[in-house]
C-alpha cells in the first residue's frame, strides 16, 4: 500500500494537501504546523473516529481535539495505491457524527471498492486492527515506546503457532482468572458466599432448638404468675379505693403545672419561629465563628490594599530603574547580543602595524641599495634607478597605513563615546547592569500579581460569606441587610433557643409528674379483699410481678417469633444439604480452573520461547546500525519493555536507565523489528514516524535515516520532523550519489 495525495480539514489543517511519494519522505515543518495532526488524520481516514470517547482529565478526544477551529466540517481525501489499484478514500460528516460518512471508489471511475466499508477499511489496507498498527507501524509524537494488547499478542500468537487471531493469552488468562475469583477471591466469591450461608444456616438450626426449649419454659412461667398477678390487683384496688381522695389532689395540682409548662414552651417556640425556623444550634455557633473570622478577612482586606499599592509602586520603579536609553525596547539577551557586536568593534587594534613596518623596511632597503650602487658601481645607473623605486613605494605603504590605521581607531573611539565608556569592558558592564536591571523588574512584577491574586481571593471569601450569612438568617430574619442584622438575629435565636430548652426541661419535669400519678378513678369499688401487705409492698409486688409477667411473655414471642422467622426445620435440613452439595462442586471447579491456568501459563511461555528470539534478533540487528555498534542485543519482557546490551557488556540494561535518545533509538528498533514480524509483507504498508529521531544526536541521526532509507525500498515512510537536519542529510546523500 502506498498513499499518493493526503487533503483534510483536520484540527489546524484548512484544506490542506500533502503529496508523497514512494520510499522515505521527511516532512519538515516547524512546531505546531500540522505534523502530529497528519499522523492522526492519516490514522482516522484509515480507522476512523472512536465517537463515544469523552474528554478526561488531561485528555482531549479525537473528536473534539481535533475539530477544525473555523466551525468548518471534519472531512479529508486520501489517495493510494493498493493491490496495483489507485484508490479514493473520502470521510465526512454524517449528522452530528464527525468522519461518519465514509466512501471507497476506485480513483477516475468512481467505481465503489465493495471489500473496503468505514468499520473495516483500515485492517483490510493495513492487514491488522488499530491497536496493531499503533504498537507497530504508527509511532505518535513522544509514544516511541510500546506496550501490549490484546490483539498484538493474538497476532504474535498467530504467528509463532496456528494462525488464529481470534484470541489471546491476556484475554484467555483474564477470562479464567474471573472465572477462578467469581468461585473465590480471598473472602469473597461464590465458594465463601457458600460457606457462609451454610455456616449461618447450621447457626439457625442450633438457634431454632434454642428458641423452642426457651418457648416451652417460658410459657409455663407466665401461666404461673399470671395468678398472682391477678391476685395482687384485686388487693391493689383495695388499697387504692381508700387513697383516691388524696390522689386526686396531686393528680389535679401535676395537671396545673404540666398545662403552664407547656404554654410557656408553645410560647418561646411561637417567638422563635415567627418568621421562620432557624437552623440547630450547631450552625449557629458555626455562623457567628464566621462572623468573627469575617472581621480577620476585612483587616487582611486592608493590608492586602497597602501592600498592593506598594508593590505597584516598586514594581513602576524598577521598571524605571531598567530602562535604558542604549538599548531602547530590548530583552536582555538582545542588549547583550549589540553590546558584545560594539564591544567587538570598539576592541579592534590597527591592523595596519605590520604594513608600516613593511614601509619602512622596504624604504630603507631602497636607501641602502641607492647608496650602495652609488659608493661601488658609479656607472650602474639602472641599480640606482631600482633603489629608488623601492624606497618611494616603502614611503606609500607607510603613508596608506597610517591613513588605515586613523579609520579604525576612529570608529573605536565613536562606540566608546556611544556608551561614555573608557574601554570595551564599562559596555560590557552596562549591558550586565541593564540585565540585572530587568530581573529586578520581573521580580517585582511577579510580586505585584502576587498580591494582586492574594487581595482577590479576600475579597471573594468576603462577599462568599457575607451572602451566605444573609442566606441563612433570612428564612428566619427577613429584615435582615446586614452583618451587624446577622449577628443580632443569631444571639436573638439563640436566647430563645436556650430558653426553650430550659422550658422544655420544666416540661418533661412536669410530665413525668403527671405520668407518675395515675389518673383518679371515680366509682372506685373496694374488691372486697383483705390485702395481705401494706399499700406500699402491695404496689411493689404488683409492679415486679408486672414486670416479670412483661419480661417472660416478651420472651415467649421473641421465641415465638423466632421459630416463625426460622421457617420449618425440615426445609432447612434440606437447604443444609443442597448447600453442601453445592459447594462441594464449586470447589471442584476451583481446583479445574487453577489447573487450567497453570497450564495456559506453560503453554505461553513456550509461545513466547519462540517468537521471542526472533523478535529479539532483529531488534538487535536494527539497534547495532542505529546506534552504531554500541548496542548489538535486545531483548523484551511479557510487558514488552525492552533491555539493551552493550557490545561485550556482561549485563543488559533497562530503557529506563539509558538516556531519553538511546531508549528512543532501542524502541524504534523494537518498532522496525515488529513491523518485520507481524504486519504483512506481501501489500507492506507505510510506516509514520512522528518526531521520532528528535532525541537523537546528529551522528546517530545519519544511521537511523540510512536505515530508514534501505527500509523505503520495501515500504513507504512517512518521516515528520521539526528539524532541518533530516533534510539535510538527504540533499548531501543525493549530492554524494550524484557525484558517484
Amino acid at each position: 500500500m502506498k498513499i499518493k495525495t493526503m487533503k483534510a480539514t483536520f484540527g489546524s489543517l484548512e484544506r490542506q494537501e500533502l503529496t508523497l511519494k514512494d520510499g522515505l519522505n521527511i516532512l519538515e515543518a516547524p512546531n505546531e504546523g500540522g505534523k502530529s495532526t497528519w499522523a492522526a488524520f492519516l490514522r482516522a481516514m484509515l480507522y476512523g473516529i472512536n465517537t463515544k470517547e469523552r474528554d478526561k482529565q488531561h485528555y482531549i478526544a479525537e473528536k473534539n481535539r481535533y475539530q477544525p477551529g473555523s466551525g468548518a466540517p471534519m472531512e479529508g481525501v486520501l489517495e493510494l495505491e493498493w493491490r496495483g489499484k489507485e484508490i479514493t478514500l473520502r470521510r465526512g460528516p454524517k449528522g452530528n457524527t464527525p468522519f461518519g460518512k465514509f466512501e471507497a471508489v476506485y480513483t477516475g471511475t468512481q467505481e465503489p471498492v465493495p471489500e473496503l466499508t468505514a468499520d473495516t477499511v483500515g485492517e483490510t489496507l493495513i492487514g491488522v486492527p488499530r491497536e496493531v498498527f499503533e504498537r507497530s507501524a504508527f509511532v505518535g509524537q513522544g509514544g516511541t515506546g510500546i506496550d501490549g494488547a490484546p490483539a498484538l499478542e493474538a497476532r504474535i500468537a498467530a504467528l509463532a503457532s496456528s494462525g488464529e487471531e481470534d484470541v489471546s493469552y491476556t484475554q484467555v488468562e483474564r477470562r479464567l482468572r474471573d472465572w477462578l475469583n467469581r468461585r473465590k477471591h480471598n473472602k469473597t466469591g461464590l465458594i465463601p458466599k457458600l460457606e457462609g450461608e451454610l455456616s449461618q444456616l447450621e447457626e439457625a438450626q442450633s438457634r431454632h432448638a434454642k428458641a423452642f426449649r426457651l418457648a416451652q419454659e417460658a410459657k409455663r412461667e407466665v401461666e404461673k404468675l399470671q395468678g398472682e398477678h391477678k391476685l395482687l390487683e384485686a388487693e391493689r384496688d383495695a388499697h387504692l379505693a381508700q387513697a383516691m381522695t388524696k390522689r386526686r389532689l396531686r393528680w389535679e395540682q401535676a395537671q396545673e403545672s404540666l398545662s403552664q409548662a407547656k404554654a410557656q414552651v408553645e410560647a418561646i417556640q411561637a417567638e422563635l419561629t415567627r418568621y421562620g425556623t432557624p437552623p440547630d444550634r450547631d450552625t449557629l455557633k458555626k455562623a457567628q465563628e464566621e462572623l468573627n473570622r469575617l472581621n480577620s478577612v476585612h483587616a487582611n482586606r486592608k493590608l492586602a490594599e497597602g501592600q498592593l499599592e506598594e508593590a505597584k509602586a516598586a514594581q513602576q520603579a524598577a521598571e524605571q530603574a531598567a530602562a535604558d536609553p542604549l538599548f531602547p525596547d530590548m530583552t536582555p539577551d538582545q542588549a547583550w547580543e549589540q553590546a558584545s557586536a560594539d564591544v567587538e568593534t570598539a576592541g579592534q587594534t590597527a591592523r595596519t602595524g605590520g604594513q608600516v613596518a613593511g614601509g619602512i623596511l622596504l624604504a630603507a632597503g631602497g636607501i641602502g641599495l641607492v647608496l650602495s650602487l652609488l659608493g661601488i658601481l658609479p656607472w650602474f645607473w639602472p641599480g640606482v634607478l631600482l633603489g629608488g623605486g623601492l624606497a618611494a613605494a616603502g614611503v606609500g605603504l607607510i603613508a596608506w597605513s597610517a591613513m588605515g590605521a586613523n579609520r579604525v581607531n576612529r570608529s573605536s573611539q565613536e562606540v566608546l563615546a556611544h556608551y561614555s565608556a573608557q574601554t570595551p569592558e564599562d559596555i560590557l558592564a552596562r549591558a550586565n547592569a541593564y540585565r540585572e536591571a530587568c530581573a529586578v523588574a520581573g521580580e517585582a512584577a511577579r510580586q505585584r500579581e502576587s498580591v494582586e491574586q492574594t487581595l482577590a481571593q479576600l475579597i471573594a471569601q468576603d462577599e462568599t460569606t457575607r451572602k451566605a450569612l444573609l442566606e441563612l438568617v433570612r428564612p428566619f430574619a427577613p429584615t435582615v441587610k446586614d452583618t451587624f442584622g446577622v449577628s443580632a438575629a443569631i444571639s436573638r435565636a439563640l436566647n430563645l433557643e436556650e430558653r426553650l430548652a430550659n422550658a422544655q426541661v420544666k416540661l418533661e419535669g412536669a410530665v413525668q409528674l403527671a405520668d407518675s400519678l395515675p389518673r383518679p378513678q371515680e366509682g372506685v369499688v373496694d374488691s372486697g379483699v383483705t390485702p395481705r401487705f401494706d399499700p406500699a409492698e402491695t404496689a411493689q409486688r404488683l409492679d415486679s410481678a408486672a414486670q416479670e409477667l412483661s419480661r417472660l411473655r416478651s420472651g415467649l414471642a421473641m421465641a415465638l417469633g423466632e421459630l416463625k422467622s426460622m421457617g420449618d426445620p425440615a426445609q432447612m435440613e434440606t437447604r443444609r444439604e443442597e448447600l453442601t452439595e453445592e459447594l462441594s462442586r464449586r470447589r471442584r471447579e476451583f481446583d479445574a480452573l487453577e489447573q487450567a491456568l497453570d497450564a495456559l501459563e506453560k503453554a505461553h511461555s513456550g509461545l513466547q520461547a519462540r517468537f521471542s528470539p526472533a523478535l529479539n534478533q532483529q531488534a538487535g540487528e536494527l539497534l547495532a546500525r542505529l546506534t552504531g555498534g554500541k548496542y548489538d542485543a535486545v531483548s523484551l519482557t511479557r510487558q514488552f519493555e525492552a533491555w539493551a546490551e552493550e557490545s561485550g557488556g556482561l549485563q543488559p540494561r533497562r530503557a529506563l536507565a539509558l538516556s531519553q535518545g538511546t531508549a528512543d533509538q532501542l524502541y524504534l528498533a523494537v518498532r522496525l523489528a515488529v513491523c518485520r514480524l507481524v504486519l504483512p509483507q506481501e501489500e507492506p504498508c507505510p510506516l509514520v514516524l512522528d518526531d521520532a529521531l528528535a532525541n537523537f544526536d546528529d551522528g546517530r541521526m545519519a544511521l537511523a535515516l540510512d536505515c530508514l532509507q534501505e527500509l523505503g525500498r520495501e515500504r513507504q515512510i512517512l518521516l515528520f520532523t521539526c528539524h532541518s537536519r533530516e533534510n539535510a542529510w538527504l540533499a548531501a546523500q543525493s549530492l554524494a550519489f550524484d557525484g558517484n
